[in-house]
């Protein structure tokens, strides 16, 4: 499992022309799930993303979690963190978990940050969706679990 963690001033995703999650300060978060994942792997992840300390205090150090802030998460399913591209000019996406257990790991993840107090708005799974944010910093990390 892999996510690409951004640290937004606001964050939003829409479909078809319809907003369907949308926050202010917090955490734009990219999920991947890859053939194997396995619901442990989702609890934790999500856990290391709530105590993340990528939000600077009063003394301008990164020492403030999404939680300390009162920020959210913005949750993207998006299959391709999981491409292979370690040959040739496609990727290729045999890593990646099928869709049936990977929504089923992606709804886990999301629900264990809201079991954890983090206000959690998403995306659809499997939709083309876009994805509008303001990079803070910019931070960007990458965890996988």
């Amino acid at each position: 499992m892999r996510v690409v963690v951004q640290r937004a001033a606001h964050g939003s995703c829409t479909v078809d022309g319809k907003v369907t999650g949308s926050i202010a300060q917090g955490l734009v978060i990219l999920l991947g799930v890859m053939q194997g994942d396995t619901l442990a792997q989702a609890k934790k992840l999500a856990a290391r993303c709530v105590k993340l300390r990528c939000f600077s205090d009063e003394n301008d150090k990164m020492n403030l979690s999404v939680k300390d802030i009162g920020g959210s998460f913005l949750v993207i399913s998006q299959f391709t963190l999981c491409a292979d591209t370690a040959s040739g000019n496609r990727p290729s996406f045999t890593p990646a978990a099928k869709p049936d257990i990977a929504n089923e790991l992606y709804e886990a993840f999301v629900s264990e940050c809201r079991a954890l107090g983090v206000v959690t708005e998403t995306g659809v799974f499997a939709a083309d969706m876009q994805i509008e944010l303001c990079n803070s910093g910019p931070v960007t990390f990458i965890l996988e679990e």
